[in-house]
C-alpha cells in the first residue's frame, strides 16, 4: 500500500526541527525605560523589548504568552539578494524557509484564537510562503493577500519591472473567530453618499438586490434544475414586473423584497421604472468601511515617508533604515485586528516602527530584536515616543502626548555549557534564582517562589510543586522534605545528586543536569542563519550554521555579543540585570559552586 500522499510544499532540510532551548529573560533595568508620571489612566508601562536571536526569543515568551497575543505583525528579511546593512538578507531558498517555519510555528501558539499574523513580502519569497503558511494554519484560514504601495518612484535602472508594491499576507489563528475592524470613512467614501429623494434618514447609497445566477450554491442548483428560486418578477411603483437581469437572480425572497418596499428602502430610480436598488443610509454606517486589498501610499504611507520619519526622530543617528514601513501602514493594520489593551507582538523589531505605533495607539506590546540597532534605533526612539517628543507619524492623528513604558531583556545564556572533559554542566553564570526560574521553565512549572515554604519554587497545579537546589541530599533532607510537603500535596525536587533510603510517596527525585540533558539543543546561541548570497558569496566571508551544521564550505559566523555600554540608560532605575528573587530561605539551599 502505498503512503498516503498530501499538498505540500518541500524543500531540503525541512524535516530538522531545531530542539529549542525555552530561555528565560534578564531584565537590565538601565536600558528599561518609563515615563516620569503618568498621562493618562490608560498608560501602558508593561511592554517588553528583547534584545536577542528572535526563534529563541519566540521560544522563551511561549510559556507565558500562548494564546495571549491579538496581532503579530513581521516584516522579515525578503531574501532578494540585496546585502542590507541591518539584515543579512540573501538566504538560500530552503534555508530561509526553514527560518521562516519554525517562527511562524511558535508565533501561531502565541496568538490568541481570535488573534491574526500580517507578513510584509515581496514576490521573491511571497507565493512561497503563502504556500508555506497554508500548511502551518491551515488554508482555510487565510484571510487575503493586501497589495501594498511601497513607493511612488520608478526605478529607471530595474531590468524588467520597476517594483512599486510589496505583499501583505494575512492568516487567522481561527478564521471563524476572527473579527476584521473597519476602515475609518474617507471624504471619498462620504461623497458616495447622497440624497436625492429627500429621504429624511438621510444621506444613502445603493447596492444591486440581484446576484450571480451560476456561481456558488445557487449557481449548483440552477446548472441541475435549470430552475432558481430567486427568478420571479416583482413589481414596480409604475405597475410593471420586473425581472432580474440575464445571468442574475433576486438575492432576497419576495417576503422580503416586500418588507425593503413597505420599509422605503428601494430605490427605482428617479422615474420608478429602473432595476431596484436597496438604500443604505450613511447614518447606520459610522463604524467605517469594509477594508479593499489595495493600500495606496496616500492612505497608508511608503517607504520614504518611513526614512523621512527615522530622520525626524533620531536626526544624530547616521545611518538609517534603506527600507522602513510608515507609522500609517502599521495604524492601518493595528486597528482592523486590535482594540485598545490588547497585545502585538513583533519579533523583527527592525527600527521599532510596530512598538512605536502600538504604544501611540495604547496597545501593549513586544518586540524582538538581534541586530545592534536594538540600542541605537529602537530604544532612543521608543524614549522620544514615551516622552512625547516625537510628534511625527501618527501621533497627531492620535493626540500622542506621551507616557507608559517597556522593560529591556536579553536572553539568559544556555543553561549547560560543556566542561574541559566535553561534559555537560551546570552553566557558572547562573546563579541560584536564575537556575530556579530556568529549570521551572524547562519542566513546565510556573516560576512562583513562595515566601512561606523554601520548597516552593514554581508550581503546575495547586497541589504540584517543585524545589531546585545544587545541593547534595541525604536520607534526613529528604524525610523531612516529605514530611514537610503532605499527604495532599506532590514535590518534584531537582537536585545535582541525592541518597535516599526507602520511598518518599509524594517526591519525585531526579539529578540535574541529567533529567535535563536530552530536552534542547544546549549552548547553541543563534538560530538567525545570517548569511549572504550563498552563490556571490566571496571566499572567506561569513557563512551561518543550519541548526547546529555547518554549510557546505561554509566558516562559522561570529555570535553577535551583547553590548554592556548602558546607553540610553533613562536614569530612573538602576542596578544590573535581575530576575525575581527568592527569599533568603531559598537562597541558602543552593550549594556552592556547580554541578
Amino acid at each position: 500500500m502505498s503512503k498516503k500522499q498530501k499538498l505540500e510544499l518541500t524543500w531540503i532540510g525541512k524535516e530538522h526541527r531545531p530542539k529549542l532551548e525555552p530561555r528565560i529573560l534578564l531584565e537590565d533595568p538601565l536600558r528599561s525605560y518609563h515615563a516620569k508620571h503618568r498621562v493618562t489612566d490608560g498608560d501602558i508601562f508593561d511592554n517588553q523589548l528583547i534584545f536577542g536571536d528572535n526563534l529563541l526569543a519566540l521560544k522563551a515568551l511561549e510559556a507565558e504568552f500562548a494564546g495571549k497575543v491579538k496581532c503579530v505583525f513581521i516584516d522579515p528579511p525578503y531574501n532578494t539578494g540585496s546585502a542590507f546593512t541591518h539584515y543579512d538578507d540573501g538566504v538560500e531558498h530552503s534555508i530561509w524557509l526553514s527560518l521562516m517555519r519554525d517562527r511562524l510555528e511558535i508565533i501561531r501558539r502565541l496568538l490568541s484564537e481570535d488573534g491574526s499574523l500580517w507578513m510584509t513580502i515581496d514576490d521573491a519569497e511571497g507565493h512561497y510562503l503563502k504556500v508555506m503558511c497554508d500548511e502551518v494554519f491551515g488554508r482555510m484560514n487565510f484571510v487575503g493577500t493586501i497589495t501594498w504601495q511601497k513607493t511612488t518612484s520608478v526605478h529607471n535602472n530595474a531590468v524588467y519591472f520597476s517594483s512599486a508594491t510589496d505583499m501583505v499576507l494575512v492568516y487567522a489563528k481561527d478564521i471563524s473567530l476572527f473579527k476584521m475592524g473597519r476602515v475609518p470613512r474617507s471624504e471619498r467614501n462620504v461623497g458616495d453618499y447622497s440624497n436625492p429623494d429627500n429621504d429624511p434618514r438621510g444621506a444613502w447609497a445603493s447596492s444591486p438586490l440581484h446576484v450571480s445566477l451560476t456561481s456558488g450554491q445557487r449557481g449548483k442548483q440552477f446548472a441541475q434544475t435549470g430552475k432558481s428560486s430567486g427568478l420571479f418578477p416583482i413589481v414596480s411603483p409604475q405597475g410593471e414586473e420586473i425581472l432580474p437581469p440575464k445571468g442574475r437572480a433576486w438575492g432576497y425572497s419576495l417576503e422580503t423584497i416586500k418588507r425593503f418596499e413597505d420599509e422605503g428602502l428601494l430605490w427605482w430610480g428617479k422615474d420608478g421604472r429602473n432595476q431596484p436598488r436597496m438604500k443604505r443610509f450613511l447614518r447606520d454606517s459610522k463604524e467605517g468601511v469594509v477594508p479593499i486589498t489595495l493600500w495606496p501610499s496616500e492612505e497608508v504611507g511608503h517607504n520614504q515617508e518611513a526614512k523621512a520619519e527615522n530622520a525626524a526622530t533620531l536626526p544624530d543617528q547616521p545611518e538609517l533604515f534603506s527600507t522602513p514601513k510608515p507609522e500609517r501602514l502599521l495604524k492601518r493594520v493595528i486597528e482592523l485586528s486590535t482594540n485598545p489593551g490588547d497585545l502585538v507582538l513583533d519579533s523583527f523589531a527592525g527600527s521599532g516602527t510596530t512598538g512605536a505605533v502600538a504604544h501611540k495607539m495604547g496597545r501593549r506590546w513586544i518586540m524582538v530584536e538581534l541586530g545592534e540597532h536594538c540600542h541605537t534605533h529602537i530604544i532612543p526612539r521608543m524614549q522620544k515616543v514615551i516622552d512625547g517628543e516625537d510628534k511625527g507619524g501618527i501621533s497627531g492623528a492620535v493626540n500622542w502626548q506621551g507616557g507608559g513604558g517597556f522593560r529591556y531583556y536579553k536572553l539568559a545564556p544556555s543553561l549547560l555549557r560543556q566542561d574541559a572533559y566535553g561534559q555537560w554542566v551546570i552553566n557558572k553564570e547562573y546563579n541560584a534564582e536564575m537556575l530556579a526560574q530556568a529549570l521551572c521553565k524547562l519542566e513546565g512549572f510556573t516560576y512562583a517562589p513562595s515566601d512561606a515554604h523554601y520548597w516552593m519554587h514554581g508550581h503546575s497545579t495547586e497541589r504540584d510543586f517543585i524545589y531546585v537546589t545544587t545541593a547534595n541530599l541525604n536520607h534526613e533532607q529528604l524525610q523531612q522534605l516529605s514530611d514537610e510537603v503532605g499527604a495532599e500535596r506532590s514535590l518534584l525536587v531537582l537536585c545535582t545528586a541525592f541518597r535516599g533510603r526507602g520511598e518518599y510517596p509524594n517526591l519525585t527525585v531526579k539529578k540535574i543536569p541529567k533529567q535535563v540533558l536530552s530536552r534542547c539543543e544546549w549552548g547553541h546561541d543563534d538560530y538567525s542563519l545570517r548569511v549572504e548570497n550563498l552563490p556571490a558569496c566571496a571566499v572567506g566571508a561569513s557563512a551561518p550554521y543550519s541548526h547546529g551544521v555547518p554549510l557546505a564550505g561554509a566558516k562559522a559566523s561570529a555570535s553577535h555579543a551583547i553590548s554592556s555600554d548602558p546607553s540610553t540608560s533613562s536614569g530612573r532605575t538602576g542596578g544590573g540585570a535581575k530576575v525575581r528573587g527568592v527569599n533568603a530561605a531559598q537562597a541558602g539551599l543552593f550549594g556552592e559552586g556547580d554541578a
